[in-house]
């Protein structure tokens, strides 16, 4: 018989077995099965529809760009006034930086907010700025990297520009604790400054143009307000450049349309974008961008493994709302690490020196015919 082992020694093992499991079954099959309480299909399918209705929450952004009626001012205004921001990541409105030992490491030995400061020391290195004696600060928050500047150099000028009336407020306020007289704050508008042509030696911008509507604007901007021979260095988040061979997936322009609209972004671009659109203002040379990262990834969990250690002044605030918003950004730094770490966001750097200015026509003619 199929499935049966048999000799002339040895009884039909096969047989056995089946006619054993046979027996079990119809035991099995013979015990009475017991309702499911009502109850608990009750409490199963409500967690259910709960789970899902806070996912739908979760996942609908609560902050979409509008060009109409652009309120990063009015998010910056009211994170500073809150104060929950500045209480977790101190002066410095940016990402970290962390070396390779560091991260090898492990992230949390590390010192949240000194991570800042060493972002700001790693920039200025990179940028090839030396002893600048004007510099403007595009997008600087509270001040922290523009006291930071003015610290290292004290004979400086530092000029910090936001759109939050708040922002300038908190920034002029810290300035004055520390002493520092050689930095000012204004509220400006990044895409129409109003400073004169070829104003300063070194025009800085930490993640500011993750909110501009226009990128080629702001980066001619700025390339207007530098000296010649003066540094631009930029740093930002950027997405991944999408070529003919290498299209988004539908999954990858959603999760960038979330990025998008739940910090209220009008659009990022590619880090090799930003060294096109340097090139392109015919301003500028020694063009060069590079992708840090490996260098700022631990940030976003690092922001939210401190909240887990230092819950309180969420918590005591006693405001549902600000429970609420603070969540969000939870899981929207969760979601920001997801999209570096894949590769579909980079953290682009870039820099430039801006050209020498051609001589004066008449200047080039008496230089012609006092050559030998």
């Amino acid at each position: 018989m199929e499935g049966a082992s048999c000799s002339y020694t040895e009884p039909c093992r096969g047989l056995h077995t089946t006619a054993a499991a046979s027996y079990q079954l119809a035991q099995i099959s013979s015990i009475p099965s017991s309702p499911v309480d009502p109850r608990l299909l009750a409490i199963i399918a409500g967690v259910a529809v709960v789970v899902l209705a806070v996912k739908k929450l979760f996942d609908t952004p609560s902050r979409t760009y509008d060009p109409n009626n652009p309120n990063v001012g009015d998010e910056y205004d009211s994170w500073t006034e809150e104060g929950i921001l500045e209480h977790y990541w101190g002066e410095h409105i940016h990402l970290g930086y962390y070396t390779e030992e560091e991260r090898a490491r492990g992230y949390k030995k590390k010192d949240f907010k000194q991570a800042k400061f060493d972002f700001v020391d790693e920039m200025l290195r990179w940028s090839g700025a030396e002893q600048p004696k004007r510099i403007l600060d595009v997008g600087c928050g509270i001040g922290g990297t523009s006291r930071h500047l003015a610290a290292k150099f004290p004979g400086a000028q530092v000029q910090g520009i936001t759109l939050s009336s708040k922002q300038v407020a908190r920034g002029t306020e810290l300035a004055k604790e520390r002493g520092l007289t050689n930095v000012n704050f204004q509220v400006m508008n990044a895409l129409a400054m109003e400073f004169e042509d070829d104003t300063f030696d070194l025009v800085w911008a930490c993640e500011s143009g993750e909110h501009m509507p226009d990128k080629k604007a702001y980066v001619e901007e700025m390339a207007r307000v530098l000296k010649p021979g003066g540094h631009m260095v930029i740093a930002t988040w950027c997405q991944r450049e999408e070529t003919p061979a290498t299209p988004f997936s539908d999954k990858e322009r959603a999760d960038l349309q979330f990025l998008y609209d739940e910090w209220a972004h009008p659009y990022f671009v590619s880090v090799q974008e930003y060294g096109r659109l340097l090139e392109g203002t015919g301003k500028m040379e020694s063009v060069d961008i590079d992708d840090w990262t490996p260098q700022t990834l631990p940030t976003w969990r690092h922001s939210n493994w401190v909240g887990v250690w230092d819950p309180w002044p969420v918590i005591f605030k006693f405001n549902p709302f600000v429970w609420y918003k603070v969540l969000r950004e939870i899981v929207t730094l969760e979601r920001m690490h997801r999209a570096f770490d894949s590769g579909l966001m980079e953290y682009g750097m870039a820099k430039a020196v801006k050209k020498a200015s051609p001589a004066p026509a008449a200047q080039r003619v008496g230089a012609a015919v006092a050559a030998p």
